[in-house]
């Protein structure tokens, strides 16, 4: 079995689910797989634990009282951008649907054996990883151009000249900044200056 890596700090898990024999059941097969368990019987307790304690991955039950598993997972991505699985006995099509349109990383049909969900879940932890990671760098990329009209201008100009997307032609521009040891805003000037002598009106010949 799959278990997460004794080198790092043990991946958080918050379990929401209203069968509390379920609940426990869940956790303790969670906690002795290497994971730190957070156990909730409501959306509401769920919500109000993730903003004490924020989880690395959320498993959520669909049907609950309340407020059910789509509701809870769509304010769990929007309040605090935490990755999310469903979890439901219903297999249905319907429900499948909507835990994609949801944002859900996947989709666990119960009664859960946790020695075979241990890949899913790992798996959804790698994803939520790299989504994170790239809304970091959209971040970072947004902030840069809004901090300069000469580094927005330098992307355009990398971007039709060099044939890239807005994210590489930044990366471009940054990465020869580093290693200049230089300002970005400095090294985007300069390919403005050598774009308008390029594009300028020829000098005439003598």
């Amino acid at each position: 079995m799959a278990v997460p890596s004794t080198k790092e700090m043990p991946r958080h898990i918050l379990v929401v689910d209203d069968d509390r024999l379920v609940l426990a059941s869940l956790a303790e097969g969670l906690r002795d797989a290497g994971y730190r368990v957070t156990g909730a019987v409501s959306g509401e307790d769920a919500l109000r634990s993730a903003a004490r304690d924020l989880p690395d991955l959320a498993l959520l039950d669909v049907r609950m009282p309340g407020m059910d598993g789509i509701e809870l997972g769509r304010r769990l991505r929007e309040q605090a951008n935490v990755p999310f699985l469903y979890l439901s006995a219903y297999g249905d099509e319907d429900i499948v649907k909507q835990a994609a349109e949801h944002g859900a990383l996947g989709y666990l049909v119960k009664p859960l054996d946790v020695s075979q969900i241990v890949p899913s879940i790992e798996a959804a932890l790698a994803r939520a990883r790299d989504i994170r990671a790239l809304h970091e760098k959209e971040s970072q990329l947004t902030t840069a151009l809004e901090s300069g009209r000469e580094t927005s201008t330098a992307v355009g100009i990398l971007m039709e000249r060099r044939g890239l997307d807005r994210q590489q032609a930044f990366e471009t521009l940054r990465d020869y900044a580093r290693a200049q040891r230089r300002k970005l805003n400095e090294v985007a000037a300069e390919i403005i200056k050598a774009a308008e002598i390029i594009n300028g009106p020829a000098r005439p010949r003598d």
